[in-house]
């Protein structure tokens, strides 16, 4: 690995001649600068992002917030994070990956020392606390979510944001369901940590669930669940013990899919013809369930992708552009079909049961929404 004391060397010049070339903090002259800079080319060194920040401010970093925590489906998570990092190269930047859950600290000590020049915020919450910081940050920022009820509030409050619509995905799950005849849905959301948390996308994805239901004069029956098979046992149990007329489930859970279909099929329901099943999941998940499912897909590239491009935008001059919320896209698998005549009891033998037509195996796509800028 070549070193300052190298190129140092090869100029012939003492080391803290190129430390003043590569920090701009003594005028040094034309003909010792360029003789400087013809060695560091020839030997291909690159200063560490110290040096960089010393002679432009800049450390070409990104950094980016992405806690851990409960309740959290960690290949999202993850999808997100690589679609930040390629996009990111792709500009000049690498990334900084900070996943602890330090809150604002994390925001000030970015702020505060030349680790990075911007930062991405995921994971974020309604009333998020590290808001105020980033808002007095002069380091610019973009959250990947959404930490107000409506992206007007997030735009009065100067913020930076990009995320899928996910009021609008969730009722865009129930008017899809609701089109097939169905009047007794339940929602299996997130892990109870995730509400407890008041995350946003949780928060937004059930207030567009409840209002479609209310539009449309459909019963709405929602449960938190561990995507554990005991979990998801437990709350369907109880969904069918409290609301028997139950014909649909509406699931934003990724790691409850497998044990819910699991559990279907051991309880007799067959999916669709009694039980229709629609998710809000990435396309991966969806396509390879063991019953393909009708999904909103999370477009967790894109929302990476544009997190970048909204960052390199403000580094290069460019003034907030507020929300982008991104319309969701229903894809129609062979998971949902119409209502049946008469909602399944779980006990009858195949073939003994009422079936409705099974929903066509090819799949369909719709993208609607209310997805705002």
């Amino acid at each position: 690995m070549v070193t300052l004391a190298d190129v140092a060397r090869h100029a012939g010049v003492s080391a803290s001649t190129v430390s003043y070339v590569l920090s701009g903090k003594r005028s040094i002259s034309t003909p010792t600068r360029e003789r400087i800079q013809h060695s560091i080319d020839a030997l291909g060194y690159r200063p560490h992002a110290g040096a960089r920040a010393l002679a432009s401010s800049r450390t070409d970093i990104l950094a980016l917030m992405m806690p851990l925590r409960t309740g959290l489906y960690v290949p999202v998570m993850m999808e997100i994070a690589m679609a930040v990092t390629t996009t990111a190269r792709s500009h000049g930047y690498d990334v900084l990956l900070l996943t602890g859950e330090e809150g604002p600290e994390a925001v000030r000590r970015v702020e505060g020392s030349a680790i990075a020049d911007a930062m991405i915020v995921m994971d974020v919450g309604l009333d998020d606390p590290r808001l105020p910081c980033l808002q007095e940050a002069e380091r610019p920022a973009v959250l990947i979510g959404l930490p107000t009820e409506s992206a007007e509030s997030a735009d009065i409050a100067g913020l930076d944001c990009v995320d899928l619509d996910f009021e609008a995905a969730g009722a865009r799950c129930v008017e899809h369901l609701a089109g097939l005849g169905h009047t007794g849905i339940a929602v299996l959301g997130e892990p109870p940590a995730v509400y407890e948390r008041a995350t946003g996308f949780a928060a937004r994805t059930l207030t567009g669930l409840r209002a479609a239901a209310g539009t449309h004069g459909i019963g709405l029956l929602h449960r938190p669940v561990d995507g554990t098979y005991a979990a998801v046992a437990a709350a369907v149990t109880r969904v069918f013990e409290e609301r028997p007329g139950t014909t649909a489930l509406v699931v934003q859970n990724e790691a409850a899919v497998e044990p819910l279909l699991a559990l279907l099929r051991h309880q007799g329901r067959a999916v669709p013809e009694d039980v229709s099943v629609v998710a809000i999941c990435p396309d991966q998940v969806a396509v390879h369930a063991s019953v393909p499912l009708t999904a909103v897909s999370v477009p967790a590239q894109e929302m990476g992708r544009l997190a970048v491009e909204r960052l390199v935008g403000r580094l290069a001059g460019e003034a907030p552009r507020g929300t982008e919320l991104i319309p969701p896209l229903l894809t129609t698998r062979a998971s949902s079909g119409p209502a049946p005549s008469r909602p399944a009891t779980g006990s009858a033998l195949p073939g003994s049961r009422e079936s409705g037509p099974a929903s066509p195996s090819a799949p369909t796509e719709d993208r609607r929404g209310r997805g705002g800028h």
